[in-house]
């Protein structure tokens, strides 16, 4: 296993990078539950019904991803959550080829919400939610990631792309 552990550190910042409500899964939660809710109030519907089967695909391969990169975590013995301290950079399985593929996860499970839900609002929302965690989540998650493993993080981020 490809794991950089923690040094170079001489004062380690307490607790995670993402305290508060401002948490990817709290943020993508609020898009499924506003699409939805939109869509009751004005019905969008946006694709043909030969491409809605597509959803539920796309929707069970982002369940899949989701669990795959949670196990590169647990398997590295540090915590996803964002509100607690990360021990550790995990570069293995999904990692190898996505600094945030749990955050991709929850965009494949959100697009594909819209398609088997034939919602348009959904990705009206989701489009929100991306912004909000690439302007505010990321970067404040790499910062606190280069000042607790500077070079680690480092030559993880020159050659792992943020997304895909």
């Amino acid at each position: 296993m490809h794991v950089a552990n923690q040094t170079h550190n001489k004062q380690p910042a307490k607790g995670g990078p993402n305290p508060g409500l401002l948490r990817p899964p709290i943020i993508f939660l609020g898009a499924i539950l506003l699409g939805i809710g939109l869509n009751r109030l004005w019905p969008l519907n946006f694709i043909p019904r030969n491409v809605g089967w597509l959803g539920p695909i796309i929707t069970v391969c982002a369940v899949a991803l989701f669990l795959l990169s949670y196990r590169e975590f647990r398997c590295a013995g540090t915590s996803v959550r964002g509100s607690e301290r990360t021990s550790t950079i995990v570069r293995t399985g999904p990692y190898r080829f996505s600094r945030n593929p749990i955050y991709v996860a929850f965009i494949l499970f959100v697009f594909g919400l819209s398609l088997w839900l034939k919602n348009l609002w959904l990705v009206v929302t989701l489009v929100l939610a991306v912004g909000i965690i690439a302007m505010v989540v990321i970067p404040r998650e790499e910062r606190f990631l280069e000042n607790n493993f500077r070079d680690q993080y480092s030559s993880y981020k020159a050659r792992v792309r943020r997304w895909l």
